[in-house]
C-alpha cells in the first residue's frame, strides 16, 4: 500500500471495534484514516462536503445556498498558527490521517465493488482529502450563544426584558441590559444563513433537493461525566464514566477505535472524520467530556451607507465590506459564482436594504485552534495531570468539562475552551457593530477553573452551571446560560450515597431514569384534590409514582404528555402577557418548576389558587390526551409505547420502504426523559427520541480490560455489515461490551484481521 512505511494490522473484535497496530505513529494515523474510510466513507465524505461547501457539486443546484453558507464559516486565517495551536505534530498527524483516507479511495478505484452503496445510489465518487480540510471546517461543532441572543432579542422586542426571565434562567445571578444603540427588533429570518451553515445535510422525498423539514438536533446540548477516587470505589482504583449526548442517526456520530504504536496506545471514541480519540484512555490517563457553556459567539448589527450599500458604519466612518467571490461547482449546471461578505468582525449573514442594516457573526471559530475536537490529539497523549491541564489550556472548541483519572490514583476536572473577553458587555444580546462593543482578545486558558483530587472523592458534571464558589464570574463573564441541573443533582445524589462504587453501579447510573424534576412536580400535586373524576384519577396515579420513567410506566407516560404538551404553555399564559407568550417557545425548566414551587414570585395576587388551577387543568387535559393516545384504561398505558428511538440514515427520505428497512434502525421503546441521567430528549409532536447518549463508557482505571463501552446502533457505516446495527438492542437495554485493551485480550476477541503491507 502506497503511503504505509511498514506492515500494519487491524484486528476487528466481535463488537466491531478496530484495534490498529502499527510500527510508528505516522503509520498508525495513516491506518486510522484508511480504516475510517473502510467503515464510514459516506459519512465522512458527506461531513467534508458539507463543511467545505461542496454539496452542490454532487447533489445539484438545490444545495448552492447551503454551500455558500458553509463557506462563510470556514477558517480563512494563516495555517501556521492554526497547526501550532494544537500542539506538536498536528499538521503531520492530519496529513497522515487523510493520506490513509485517500489510500482507501484509491483502493476503491482498483476494486469498484468496495464503493459504498450511497455513492452508487447517488451517482458520484468520494473526494480526496487535504490535511487542512480536517481543521478548516468549523461548522459541525456545538456552539453558543448566537441563537440565544436572537431569541432574547425577539422577546425583548415584543414584551420587554423582564419577560425573557421566563424563557431563560441566567446563572450565576445576573441582570442583563439592552445594549446602548441596539434596536432589538430583528428580522424573523435573520439567522437562516447561520442555521443553514451549521445544519446537517438533508434530502427530500420527492427529489434530491435540500430539505429544511427537520430541526438541527446538534443544537441540543447534553452529556454526563464523573470520576471517582480509589477511596470510594469497590475496585480500589479510579472509575471514570462518560456518556456524551448528541443527535441520533445511523451510523452513530461516534466511532470507537484503538491506536497502538511505539509511544502511543490510546483507545476510545471520537468523530470518524478526525484523527485520534477525544474520550477514552492511553493506558495511564483517562479522560471524558461534557459541554461547559462558554459563550463564543456574538451577533453584530450594523448601519449601512444609504449612498453605498457596500459599506457599514464603524467608529464614525464608512467601511467597505470585504467581498470574497468563489466559484461553486454545480452538478448538471454551469458553475455558479457566489459572493461572501465579511465585516471586520466576521461573516455577514443578513442584509436588510429597507432598514439599511446588516448582521454579522463574530465567533471564536475564526481564531486559530478552533477546529472542534481536533485538539484531542494533544491531550490524549498526556501522562499526568499537569500535562493534561496544559493541553486543555490550549483547547478551543467545543467548550468542555474534562474529567480526568490516572493509574497513580489521581482524579480531577479541567474546564477548557476559548473565551472571548468582553470588557463592557455580557454577550447576552446582539450589539451594534459600530466599534462600541469590541472583544479584547481571549482569556488565558490557565484562568479557567480546575480541581485535582477533590475532598469529596468524586467529581461530576452534567452541563450544569458549575463555576466554583469564588470564581470571578462578573469579571470574566464566561457565560450565563446553562441547562437545567436535574441530571447533575441526581448524579450527585447517587454518588454521595454510594461509599464503594462498583463498575456495575456506574453502568446503572448511566442508565438511570429517575427524574428529580418529576418528583418536585409530583410533590406539588400530592396535597391537591379535584371533584372532576379524570383529574382526581390522574392525581392518584402520579401521587403514587416515584418519578422513575421506565418504558413500562403508565405514570411516566402521563407525566411526559403533561410536561411537554400542556404544563409549559399554560404556565406561560398564566404569568406572561400574550405578546411574550407568542415570542418564546418553552419556558426554562428551572424557572417553570421554581415558579410553581414559589407561586408568589410570578402568579401575582391569589398566587396559590392560580398555580393550582394551572396544575389541575393541564393535568386533566393530559389525561384526556393519554386516553386518545393509548385508550381509556390507564393500566395499559406505557411510556415506551409512544416514546421510541429510531436511528435514521441521512439518505432514508429518498429511499423506498425496503431501503428504510435496510438503512434505518428501530424503532426501539425508550424510557427516560430530557431531565433524567439517561437523557431521552424527544420531539414533543411525535415522542421520537432524537437526542441522547449514543456512546457510553465506564473505565476501570488501571485494570483496563475490565472497562466497558457501547455505541449505537453499531460501529460500521455499511448497512450490510454485521456491525451496522448489532449494538442497538443491547444499548436500549442498558448493556455494554468489554472495551478490550491488552493485546492478549484483543487477539482472543478478534473476528476479522486486516493485514496492510507497504508498497515501495
Amino acid at each position: 500500500m502506497v503511503g504505509l512505511s511498514q506492515p500494519a494490522r487491524i484486528l476487528v473484535d466481535r463488537w466491531g471495534v478496530p484495534h490498529i497496530y502499527a510500527a510508528s505513529q505516522d503509520d498508525v494515523f495513516f491506518v486510522q484514516g484508511f480504516n475510517a474510510a473502510r467503515d464510514r466513507l459516506f459519512q465522512i465524505d458527506l461531513w467534508r462536503r458539507r463543511g467545505l461547501g461542496e454539496l452542490a457539486s454532487v447533489f445539484g443546484p438545490a444545495y448552492v445556498d447551503q454551500d455558500r453558507a458553509a463557506r462563510l464559516f470556514l477558517y480563512r486565517g494563516s495555517m501556521e498558527p492554526e497547526w501550532a495551536a494544537y500542539g506538536k505534530d498536528a499538521q503531520r498527524t492530519s496529513a497522515r490521517f487523510v493520506a490513509g483516507i485517500n489510500a482507501y479511495i484509491d483502493t476503491i478505484a482498483r476494486k469498484p465493488e468496495l464503493l459504498p452503496f450511497e455513492f452508487r445510489r447517488l451517482g458520484y465518487q468520494p473526494a480526496k482529502w487535504r490535511p487542512e480540510d480536517v481543521v478548516r471546517i468549523r461548522s459541525h461543532g456545538l456552539t453558543r450563544n448566537l441563537t440565544q441572543e436572537f431569541a432574547r432579542s425577539r422577546v425583548v422586542c415584543r414584551a420587554g426584558l423582564a419577560a425573557d426571565a421566563v424563557r431563560a434562567q441566567l446563572s450565576p445571578a445576573w441582570t442583563t441590559r439592552i445594549p446602548e444603540g441596539l434596536d432589538p427588533c430583528l428580522p424573523e429570518d435573520a439567522l437562516d444563513v447561520f442555521t443553514l451553515a451549521t445544519d446537517n445535510v438533508r434530502f427530500d422525498r420527492q427529489a434530491l433537493q435540500a430539505s429544511r423539514a427537520a430541526p438541527n438536533e446538534e443544537t441540543l446540548e447534553g452529556s454526563n461525566n464523573w470520576v471517582i477516587a480509589p477511596s470510594r470505589t469497590a475496585t480500589g482504583r479510579p472509575i471514570l464514566a462518560n456518556d456524551p449526548h448528541r443527535a441520533y442517526g445511523a451510523p452513530s456520530l461516534r466511532y470507537i477505535v484503538h491506536l497502538s504504536a511505539p509511544g502511543l496506545d490510546v483507545i476510545g471514541a471520537g468523530e470518524p472524520a478526525l484523527p485520534g480519540v477525544s474520550i477514552g484512555h492511553n493506558g495511564k490517563v483517562a479522560f471524558g467530556l461534557t459541554i461547559f457553556s462558554i459563550d463564543q459567539e456574538d451577533l453584530y448589527v450594523y448601519e449601512t451607507n444609504p449612498a453605498n450599500p457596500q459599506q457599514y458604519r464603524y467608529q464614525g466612518a464608512w467601511e467597505d465590506f470585504r467581498v470574497v467571490r468563489e466559484k461553486l461547482a454545480v452538478r448538471g449546471r454551469p458553475a455558479k459564482m457566489v459572493e461572501l461578505r465579511f465585516t471586520r468582525h466576521g461573516p455577514v449573514i443578513y442584509l436588510d436594504a429597507g432598514k439599511r442594516r446588516a448582521l454579522a457573526v463574530r465567533t471564536a471559530w475564526t481564531a486559530p485552534g478552533m477546529a472542534p475536537y481536533f485538539g484531542s490529539i494533544d491531550y490524549m497523549k498526556a501522562q499526568d495531570f499537569t500535562q493534561f491541564r496544559r493541553a486543555m489550556e490550549r483547547w478551543g472548541a467545543p467548550t468542555e468539562n474534562q474529567v480526568y483519572a490516572d493509574t497513580a490514583g489521581n482524579i480531577g476536572w479541567v474546564a477548557g475552551g476559548l473565551a472571548p473577553v468582553r470588557p463592557n458587555w455580557d454577550g447576552l444580546m446582539p450589539v451594534p457593530g459600530d466599534g462600541r462593543y469590541e472583544w479584547k482578545g481571549f482569556l488565558d486558558g490557565a484562568k479557567l477553573p480546575y480541581v485535582l483530587n477533590p475532598k469529596q472523592g468524586w467529581f461530576a458534571s452534567a452541563n450544569e452551571m458549575n463555576l466554583p464558589a469564588g470564581f470571578p464570574y462578573k469579571e470574566h463573564k464566561l457565560g450565563f446560560e446553562w441547562p437545567d441541573n436535574a441530571r447533575a443533582r441526581r448524579i450527585a445524589q447517587v454518588l454521595s450515597a454510594t461509599p464503594k462504587a462498583s463498575m456495575e453501579d456506574m453502568e446503572r447510573l448511566q442508565n438511570d431514569v429517575v427524574s428529580l424534576n418529576a418528583r418536585r412536580l409530583v410533590a406539588l400535586l400530592k396535597p391537591l384534590s379535584s371533584q372532576d373524576r379524570k383529574t382526581q384519577t390522574a392525581l392518584h396515579l402520579l401521587s403514587a409514582w416515584n418519578g422513575e420513567e421506565a418504558a413500562t410506566s403508565s405514570a411516566a407516560a402521563l407525566y411526559e404528555v403533561w410536561w411537554s404538551r400542556h404544563l409549559g404553555n399554560a404556565f406561560k399564559a398564566a404569568v406572561l402577557p400574550p405578546a411574550a407568550v407568542e415570542a418564546m417557545d418553552a419556558p426554562h425548566a428551572s424557572v417553570l418548576i421554581e415558579s410553581l414551587e414559589k407561586p408568589a414570585q410570578r402568579f401575582g395576587a391569589d398566587a396559590v389558587r392560580k398555580r393550582n388551577e394551572v396544575l389541575l387543568q393541564t393535568l386533566r387535559r393530559a389525561w384526556e390526551e393519554m386516553e386518545s393516545l393509548q385508550g381509556p384504561d390507564p393500566t395499559r398505558w406505557q411510556w415506551g409505547k409512544m416514546h421510541f428511538s429510531y436511528f435514521v440514515h441521512p439518505m432514508a427520505p429518498i429511499l423506498d420502504r425496503a431501503g428504510h428497512a435496510r438503512v434505518n434502525v428501530g424503532p426501539l421503546p425508550r424510557g427516560g426523559g430530557a431531565y433524567t441521567v439517561n437523557v431521552s430528549s424527544y420531539h414533543p409532536n411525535s415522542f421520537w427520541h432524537a437526542h441522547g447518549p449514543s456512546f457510553r463508557m465506564v473505565l476501570d482505571v488501571g485494570n483496563w480490560d475490565n472497562s466497558r463501552a457501547i455505541n449505537t446502533p453499531g460501529q460500521s457505516g455499511n448497512p450490510d455489515s454485521p456491525h451496522y446495527r448489532d449494538l442497538a438492542a443491547g444499548w436500549a437495554e442498558g448493556k455494554y461490551f468489554p472495551l478490550l485493551y491488552s493485546r492478549e485480550a484483543v487477539e482472543k476477541a478478534a473476528r476479522e484481521r486486516i493485514e496492510l503491507l507497504p508498497t515501495h
